[in-house]
């Protein structure tokens, strides 16, 4: 199957935006695991006077868990989709949360930043050239500054691969088939299978220039199949593998 990509890839999740959160409210620990990783950032004092970038925001979720993990930080959220961002803001947000249709590829140049943080969830995979995104983002990243990825990045072993098919061919396509959204969710399926592994995008992260990479995997039945990602823009290049 080819990858839905760019206009493609957005038309898809526009469709899909009327119907999306209420889909991942069937998935245990997904609004837990975003704020898991959001807090992984180890952001100071609550956030305050720092300038923080979700990128890839979609309906808001990665947003409220960016606000949670630092309630007094201003953020700015940007999402390729318009159909997701009218869900997103349809919601209640404190003045300090902003909005901006872009894509991840847009940004650099739209005169943002810069950001004392970024957080990434369920991006990587989704873009044509992840390079040239994670190239962008360390530009928008103060010297020092953290990025947190939450990203579908398997182990690398058989066992999370039968395990991701298994959910996607016995849940999540039929699921998303009923909804109306079959395309899209045969493309989660195989953008995950086709994505880099948990070591291999952990290499490409230290490949981009940023430094001090580590994974640590999410907990329950994800584990081995999401991954969180930090990373430095700037320090001594690393990468270790954290245990829960």
């Amino acid at each position: 199957m080819s990858l839905l990509r760019d206009h493609d890839l957005a038309r898809a999740f526009d469709h899909a935006s009327r119907t999306y959160d209420s889909l991942t409210s069937l998935n245990p620990g997904y609004h837990t695991d975003l704020l898991r990783s959001a807090r992984r950032l180890g952001l100071p004092d609550g956030g305050a006077g720092l300038h923080l970038l979700d990128i890839g925001c979609g309906t808001g979720a990665s947003t409220r868990a960016l606000l949670r993990a630092a309630p007094r930080a201003r953020i700015t959220a940007v999402d390729a989709s318009a159909g997701m961002l009218r869900r997103a803001l349809a919601k209640p947000w404190p003045a300090r949360v902003r909005f901006l249709h872009l894509t991840a590829e847009e940004l650099a140049t739209a005169g943002e930043g810069p950001f004392d943080a970024v957080f990434a969830a369920y991006l990587f995979r989704n873009v044509t050239d992840p390079d040239a995104v994670l190239r962008s983002v360390r530009s928008l990243l103060r010297p020092g500054g953290r990025l947190t990825a939450h990203e579908y990045s398997l182990s690398g072993s058989r066992v999370h691969r039968a395990l991701w098919t298994a959910v996607c061919r016995g849940l999540v396509i039929p699921a998303g088939t009923l909804l109306g959204d079959r395309a899209l969710y045969r493309h989660l399926w195989h953008s995950v299978l086709a994505f880099d592994t948990a070591p291999a995008f952990a290499a490409r992260l230290n490949r981009t220039g940023l430094t001090s990479v580590r994974v640590a995997p999410v907990a329950g039945w994800q584990t081995g199949i999401v991954h969180t990602f930090l990373a430095r823009n700037g320090g001594t290049p690393t990468a270790r593998k954290d245990e829960q």
